[in-house]
Parts: structure tokens; sequence; C-alpha cells
């Protein structure tokens, strides 16, 4: 979890440039991909709190394997849920707001059993470890794109 802690710090530090774009990266600003991390985030978080361990099986999933092995989201491939959208106005604010609730819940994952999982749309169940793995992964790319917008 101290990776992805790291990844939401670097997240943290380019609040200041929220509203800086460059559409020959990407159409949106450095503050709708820092808000969209936070989201997903703390939405697949909350699904992992509130999943029944007991539930969880695993099951071979090529997808999953295949990202494993290239280790990053290409991007333009795939189209995020909209409960992990954007919506409203984004501003200095609102960032810091989406970024304590995401520092709350990630306090409460370390105590989380190790098969509390989501249910990814392309990788399928994930566990507590796995979730861990594809946060990471997710942020990073984030993470990069916001990179690639204020150079």
């Amino acid at each position: 979890m101290q990776d992805l802690e790291n990844l939401i710090s670097q997240l943290e530090s380019k609040i200041p440039f929220f509203d800086k774009a460059n559409p020959s990266v990407s159409n949106s600003t450095v503050g709708w991909q820092i808000e969209h991390s936070l989201k997903t985030i703390h939405q697949i978080s909350l699904a992992v709190k509130n999943s029944n361990p007991i539930e969880y099986q695993w099951k071979f999933n090529k997808s999953k394997l295949f990202i494993s092995i290239i280790g990053f989201i290409p991007r333009g491939k795939a189209k995020a849920p909209k409960v992990v959208l954007p919506d409203g106005t984004i501003s200095e604010e609102s960032l810091t707001n989406s970024l304590q609730n995401v520092n709350t819940i990630i306090e409460e994952w370390k105590s989380l059993d190790k098969n509390a999982y989501f249910q990814h749309p392309f990788f399928g169940n994930l566990n507590k470890k796995s979730t861990e793995w594809f946060l990471k992964l997710h942020t990073n790319h984030h993470l990069k794109i916001v990179n690639d917008i204020c150079k």
C-alpha cells in the first residue's frame, strides 16, 4: 500500500496545476485526471470494504495476465465506468476534499481481510492484494498523463 500512497502524494503535488491542459496529450485537464484517479481509488476501496470475503473466488483471467506482463494500461483502450468520472466543477478545493476522502479510506484499507474484493469489469474478481496492484497500475497510468500534460 506504500507504493499507492506515494503515487497519491505525487497526484497531490500536481493539484496546483489542476486547470492545465494539453490537447495533444488528452482532452481533459490535470484536475480531471487527478479527480478521476481519486474517485477510482475511493469507489474501489468502498467496494472492497463492503464485500464479503467469504464469497471471493479466484479465476484465471487472460486480460489481467496480459496487463501484468506489459506492466501498464495502454492509453485510449478502455472506457471508465460513469461512477468514477468527474462531474461538476473541479477546483483546488474539490481536489483537496477528494484527497482527504481517499486518505481516510486508505487508513481503513489496512484492516481489511485479504479476501475482501471487488469485481473489475475486465479483470474479474480482485482480492485485496490484486486490487492494490490494479490501483497502483491505474493511478500510475493517470499520473503519467498528468506529467505529460504538464511538460
